[in-house]
């Protein structure tokens, strides 16, 4: 009886991997794109080697990047609808899948395909579609900078993707803002990446300068998950000499009192890490000899 049970299995497996090569087969005519968009977007946690199959299946990317260019004349003047961004999301969630997995990855970055999502990122329209494209198309870049691989900042560096997600991070969603500010910790994370930030004065204080408008906005309108990362990217600044001077200057008050005790209340993890960023900037500072730390000039 087991047995039979499992040759079942296997069979419908075998039926539901025809009907991915099916998919794939229909993203090549633009009659049939849209329901295979559609049902691929539904199975790509499903299906491991999905990302393999659409890389080296005749003419799917090319498929892909056609849904996202015609979305280009509805960015400006931003007339995007709904079924319009519906449908290159699915496009999206498909190249967010080979962007994530190992064995595309590398080809990805090397054909410079997340260049061809920065327009979406441009847009700053806060209707829902444009919203939602805007998340889905930071989710390919999330995906990305979470495997924590080399060749995925090396790349990001030359792009403009840091201004992008500042500015998302400055005016978008809450959703929005909380993975942009994820991709600039991952950035942050990565030494070269901090010292690109750090390299100079200006591309350090535009990155404390949206930071610390996070920060008031956050002292308003509290967001344990959003705090989180931003709290990460001022302590991983503090790793740098420099930053860390700037930032004794610079870094808010809402960080030094007790604005967000409440939020931080069941957080250890983001409580750890605001102790020892208030740590890395009194450690090396002048004090008087009550201990306490004296201004700089």
């Amino acid at each position: 009886m087991l047995a039979t049970g499992a040759a079942v299995t296997t069979a419908l497996a075998q039926v539901d991997r025809e009907k991915v090569y099916q998919w794939i087969n229909e993203l090549s005519s633009p009659e049939t794109r849209e329901n295979a968009l559609l049902e691929l977007s539904k199975k790509r946690e499903s299906v491991p080697d999905l990302a393999p199959m659409l890389w080296h299946s005749c003419g799917t990317i090319a498929a892909l990047l056609q849904e996202i260019v015609n979305i280009y004349p509805s960015i400006n003047p931003p007339t995007l609808t709904a079924h319009q961004s519906n449908r290159v999301c699915n496009a999206l969630a498909l190249l967010q899948c080979v962007a994530s997995h190992p064995e595309t990855r590398s080809a990805f970055l090397a054909a410079h395909i997340p260049l061809f999502l920065y327009p979406f990122l441009h847009t700053v329209s806060k209707t829902r579609p444009f919203e939602y494209l805007r998340l889905t198309s930071l989710g390919v870049i999330g995906a990305l900078v979470k495997t924590d691989e080399q060749e995925v900042i090396n790349f990001l560096l030359t792009t403009e993707i840091i201004p992008l997600c500042l500015r998302i991070m400055e005016s978008g969603s809450e959703l929005s803002k909380t993975v942009a500010t994820f991709i600039l910790q991952k950035i942050l994370l990565d030494d070269m990446g901090l010292a690109y930030i750090c390299h100079t004065y200006e591309r350090f204080s535009h990155v404390a300068m949206i930071l610390g408008k996070m920060v008031l906005q956050l002292s308003k309108e509290p967001s344990a998950r959003l705090l989180k990362h931003v709290v990460r990217c001022y302590l991983r600044l503090s790793d740098n000499s420099r930053a860390r001077e700037a930032l004794r200057q610079c870094l808010p008050d809402q960080l030094k009192d007790t604005t967000f005790a409440q939020v931080l209340k069941d957080d250890t993890t983001t409580k750890r890490w605001l102790a020892q960023l208030v740590k890395n900037l009194q450690e090396g500072q002048a004090t008087d000899p009550r201990g306490i730390p004296l201004p700089t000039q």
